[in-house]
Parts: structure tokens; sequence; C-alpha cells
């Protein structure tokens, strides 16, 4: 039997059946990598057209549980199903700039802002008539989601089918990134950044000690790992 966790549409359409009409999922992917962008996906499903329903990819869960090849099978059918989606990041110069809370922020700000301009202008038109729904425990949004009510909800992408479509949504798009970066300059193979996506593998730790960061690594990040290499 598996042991993944498959989510549903309980806490959506708890939410339909009190009244809302747009349900907005956001899931952040990046946050603990030591290099690149972080990214905030946002994946929008209405009452009108998914209440009641269960017809997403059946392979659709949190996307730290579903190999790279599921996820890239299945984003484009994710990306149907919702009714609108759109991926934000902040670099990793803002992220030394601005700290990682404030670039989540700044993140889920520019998705929501890329979201389709009709449903964004629904949305705005009638904001109260939208929930956000928060994966985790820090209500971290801010403003990105303007007036908006907002929710955090443990263990979202897991659970709730419009986070888990924002977190897989989010995560291909900031995989790809990544990938294209290593095409554009190949000096960063010797990171591992296409197999790692930035995140502190053994052998990306011994080419930061060995050759130094590269220019979109965290530099805030790396002062304990490049001073205290026993920590590892």
């Amino acid at each position: 039997m598996s042991s993944k966790t498959y989510p549903t549409l309980s806490l959506e359409q708890s939410l339909f059946d009190s009244g809302v009409q747009f349900v907005i999922g956001i899931d952040e992917v990046g946050r603990g990598s030591l290099f690149g962008p972080v990214a905030v996906g946002v994946a929008v499903i209405q009452s009108q057209t998914h209440a009641g329903k269960s017809d997403w990819p059946a392979e659709l869960c949190d996307s730290k549980l579903i190999p790279q090849k599921t996820r890239e099978r299945i984003f484009q059918p994710v990306a149907d199903w919702v009714s609108g989606w759109a991926v934000g990041t902040a670099s990793a110069a803002e992220i030394d700039s601005l700290g990682i809370i404030r670039c989540l922020a700044l993140a889920a700000e520019r998705a929501v802002r890329d979201l389709p301009a009709e449903l964004r202008a629904q949305i705005g038109a009638a904001p109260q008539s939208a929930k956000a729904i928060l994966d985790g425990s820090h209500n971290w949004l801010g403003g990105a989601v303007g007036v908006v009510p907002s929710m955090v909800q443990t263990k979202a992408d897991r659970d709730c089918v419009s986070v888990a479509a924002a977190s897989v949504l989010a995560k291909v798009a900031r995989d790809r990134h990544m990938e294209l970066m290593v095409a554009a300059d190949t000096s960063l193979e010797a990171y591992g950044i296409a197999g790692n996506k930035g995140y502190s593998s053994a052998a990306h730790l011994e080419a930061l000690r060995t050759i130094g960061p590269a220019a979109e690594h965290r530099k805030t990040w790396l002062t304990k790992i490049l001073a205290e290499d026993s920590l590892f």
C-alpha cells in the first residue's frame, strides 16, 4: 500500500459551502535552498467550476512526494485543471538584502500580480468572496493577496488539493529555471545544481568550500558553512 497521502477538496469544499467563491492555494518552494530564487506558487479554484469535483490529476499530491518525472508529466494537466495559476520568485540577491520572510511575501505578490487578468479582476471586485490557504503554521503573506482573507493550514500541501496544485506548479517552474541557469553557465555544474536544485548536498557543500560561492548563491546563508566545516 502506498505511504503517500493524497489531497482532497474537503477544506476547499467547506469554504465553498460557507459562500466563498474563489479559493487561492499558496505554497513556497526553495525556501531552504542555498542557491537561486525562492518561488511561490498560487493556484485558484472556483466554486462554480470545482465544487463537488474530484477530477484533478490522480497523481497530484505534495510536490516533495512526487518524483521529478511525474511532476513534469502532471504539470500541464494540473495547470489546466485550476482556474488560474502563477509562480512568482525572489532572487538570491533579494534574499540577501531583504531576508527570506520578506522575499516569500514578495514572490507571492508577484505571483498574484501575474494571475490571468480576468480572474484577478473578478477576485479584486469582491475580495471577501475569496479565501487564501497558505501551507504552514506562519502567515508570511503580508499584503500579497491584498485584502483577501487568508488562513494558514499545516500540511496543506499534503491535504488540500488547491495547495498541492500550487506546490507542484511552483516546484516544476523553479526546477526548470534552475536547469536553464546551469545551461547558461556551465561553471555551475561544479556545484551539482542541476541535480540538487541548490540544496545542501555533500557535493554542493564541498564545491562551496573548494571554489567558493557563485553569483546566485545566497551569501548571507553561507557564513557557517564556509567557516565551520566541522558542522558537516
